[in-house]
């Protein structure tokens, strides 16, 4: 376990690097920050100041070493739009994403357990049927509008909730429901396929035989049987939500998180607090997919870890 542990950390090192390395050439060919940055009206001399004072005149190549350098420090200079450290700012709304992510997905996996597990009971009877059709029809929709239909039904019409914020539960209940429903529905139709394969095992028909409840045949075995798969989806499902869903629902909501942080900088031309972004979301997602794998392997000895 520790050498496998040792292993990835090696190998996520390695990816994290990667992925910095492509965001500081990426940043530095989707235009010039210093154009951004400074008004229309900036004369030549002050650009050239500017370009001085933040390291862009240099050669790419010493850039690129300064960068290396500040990577591994954790320091990633001053952002250009905040005025302050990137990485703080990163440290400042990082809790609010966690925050609506850990509520978002875990709303998704308490409701699809019991969805998918009774769905499984009956296949292709009523509750089954109604289950995978709202499953279906969740994967269809984009965030995007959902978040919008949301924000129009219950704040614009019915005026019940906050469209957009931060600051109190109200706040959340939108954000959270809209994130969650894509991960809902491929959880409850992971629970419901594990478990109907898994009610057609033999092992199932011998615990009926000896007359165990179908309640603690579910408790005791299917869905310890099924929590290795769920875990792993459920890990795809939170590295999805940090690289992707949370850009999409914290945009749509107004919800100061990473991912409106993330936009805001791309649109203002802040490379640094875009490399600070990117590079702490890869970290979390190499922690992630490490922490997983250990978890699985804490649940069921029998897996091999490579």
């Amino acid at each position: 376990m520790i050498e496998f542990i040792l292993r990835r950390l090696f190998q996520g090192a390695l990816v994290v690097l990667g992925v910095t390395a492509t965001v500081f050439v990426v940043t530095r060919l989707a235009g010039d920050p210093v154009a951004l940055m400074l008004p229309l009206s900036a004369t030549a001399e002050q650009r050239a100041a500017f370009s001085a004072q933040i390291g862009l005149d240099q050669p790419i190549w010493i850039q690129f070493a300064r960068y290396a350098q500040d990577v591994v420090t954790l320091d990633f200079g001053d952002s250009l739009w905040q005025r302050r450290p990137a990485m703080e700012v990163v440290l400042e709304r990082l809790p609010n994403t966690a925050l609506l992510v850990a509520t978002g997905l875990g709303g998704a996996v308490l409701l699809s357990i019991p969805m998918g597990a009774v769905a499984a009971l009956r296949p292709g009877g009523l509750v089954d049927r109604l289950t995978t059709s709202l499953s279906l029809l969740g994967l269809a929709m984009p965030q995007f509008w959902l978040g919008l239909m949301a924000i129009m039904v219950f704040s614009v019409m019915l005026k019940w909730l906050p469209t957009s914020g931060f600051g109190t539960p109200a706040h959340l209940v939108l954000p959270a429901i809209t994130l969650a429903l894509t991960p809902l529905a491929r959880f409850t139709m992971m629970v419901r396929a594990a478990m109907i394969d898994e009610l057609n095992k033999q092992y199932v028909q011998t615990a009926r035989a000896k007359g165990l409840t179908l309640r603690r045949i579910l408790r005791v075995h299917t869905l310890r049987n099924i929590l290795v798969p769920f875990l792993s989806i459920s890990g795809w499902e939170l590295i999805t939500a940090l690289s992707g869903y949370t850009v999409v629902v914290e945009t749509v909501f107004g919800w100061p998180g990473l991912g409106l942080t993330a936009v805001q900088a791309i649109q203002r031309g802040d490379l640094f607090l875009v490399q600070a972004i990117v590079f702490s979301i890869a970290f979390m997602i190499v922690v992630i997919g490490i922490l997983m794998d250990v978890i699985s392997k804490l649940i069921d000895p029998r897996i091999e870890l490579n």
